[in-house]
């Protein structure tokens, strides 16, 4: 898990929602990871938001599942579409979209995201 998120901050850089699909069905190891980043951000979320983990307590103790959805949601409507799921991810969105002050902070996790990638755009420029 610790590689995948080390690559989904830094090296994963979508353009599009096709590239997220693209991604998914590769069967490159970057695939799994994205799959286990999300995967993992969404069932947290559904736990807060179904009443496992109090709410003010996740919102207040991290903020990863932020910087993931930041990554994402310029693209999640196409490929919610390309998966013919409206389901896709919707407890992490629901969740980041009830953080405090969510959409400046979506909009600084995102700025942050783009610092740590092009910090390390030297490395790698693609998707993978």
């Amino acid at each position: 898990m610790r590689k995948a998120r080390a690559w989904y901050v830094t090296k994963f850089q979508p353009q599009s929602g096709a590239d997220i699909v693209r991604l998914i069905t590769s069967g490159f190891d970057e695939s799994a990871y994205y799959r286990m980043v999300t995967s993992y951000w969404d069932m947290a979320a559904s736990f807060v938001l179904n009443g496992a983990i109090d709410e003010e307590l996740f919102h207040d103790s991290n903020t990863e599942y932020v910087a993931v959805f930041a990554k994402i949601e310029p693209y999640l409507g196409d490929v919610r579409k390309a998966y013919n799921s409206t389901r896709y991810l919707k407890s992490l969105e629901g969740l980041v979209r009830r953080a405090p002050d969510a959409e400046n902070y979506i909009a600084r996790m995102r700025q942050i995201a783009n610092h740590w990638a092009n910090m390390n755009a030297g490395n790698q420029s693609d998707t993978k």
